[in-house]
This record gives structure tokens, C-alpha cells and sequence, in this order.
């Protein structure tokens, strides 16, 4: 007798425990990797996912959208914090990675970059701003 259930590949099962997790500690997380398992599993925005003192690694459009936090965490080298922000120009972003009622803490951006409402775009300006300051201040290089 042969059996008609084809067996799940160990790609898509690691995809499907990826989807599956609610906390992600100190490790490397490749952000349009995780997208697109969320993606296949039928999910179009990662939504519920805390992130503590990881790196969270583009190349990436990040929309943050409703209940989505940063505590700590530093957003990515830029001389000017604008260059890491895009501000949409329709009623709609396409293209973006959503993230809704995540947070992250004390984690490190690299090659994202951050998209939402005006209201969101200008308090990521001022904290990545205020973080540039702060390192400049200690001897730090903010690109």
C-alpha cells in the first residue's frame, strides 16, 4: 500500500515552525525570509512576534503598522534619519513587509528600511535622530 499524503519537505517544515514562534532572542532574524514563510502559510502581515536583542536584517521595507514598538533598539546607521524612511504616496503600501502588535527590544537594524503614517514616520525620525546624536556624542560613527 502506498500512501497518498505527500510528506512536507524540510524547507517548508522549518517555514511553518518559523510562522509558528511568538518570540525570536538573540539571533539573526532575515527579514524577507520570514516574510514570505508568513506569506506561504497565508498570512500577509506578521503580526503577535516579539524580537529581544536580535539582529533584524534586510534588504527590507518594513510597514509598521497598529501596536508595533521599538524599545531601545537602534534603527539602522544613516546620516540623515530620513534616508531610512519612506513615506507612501497612496491611499495603500504595497511591496512592504507589515508588521502589526510586534516588538522589538534593544534590537539592531541593518539595510531596513521604515514606512507608515505620517504620524509614525516623524517619531521614528526624531528617536533615530536623537539616537544619532547620542552616539556621535559617546565617539560613535552614524554613517
Amino acid at each position: 500500500m502506498t500512501e497518498d499524503t505527500p510528506k512536507m519537505s524540510p524547507a517548508e517544515a522549518a517555514g511553518r515552525a518559523m510562522v509558528a514562534r511568538t518570540s525570536f532572542e538573540k539571533e539573526a532574524v532575515w527579514l524577507p525570509v520570514l516574510a514570505v514563510n508568513h506569506w506561504n502559510a497565508g498570512e500577509m502581515v506578521i503580526t503577535g512576534k516579539t524580537f529581544t536583542d536580535c539582529v533584524i536584517e534586510g534588504p527590507a521595507v518594513m510597514a509598521v503598522m497598529n501596536g508595533t514598538t521599538f524599545d531601545g533598539c537602534n534603527m539602522g546607521a544613516a546620516a540623515n534619519p530620513r534616508n531610512l524612511l519612506l513615506k507612501p504616496l497612496g491611499d495603500k503600501i504595497v511591496g512592504a513587509i507589515g508588521m502589526a502588535d510586534c516588538r522589538f527590544v534593544r534590537c539592531r537594524f541593518a539595510q531596513v528600511a521604515f514606512t507608515g503614517d505620517d504620524a509614525l514616520l516623524a517619531e521614528l525620525e526624531s528617536g533615530i535622530s536623537a539616537g544619532n546624536s547620542a552616539m556621535e556624542q559617546a565617539g560613535g560613527d552614524a554613517a
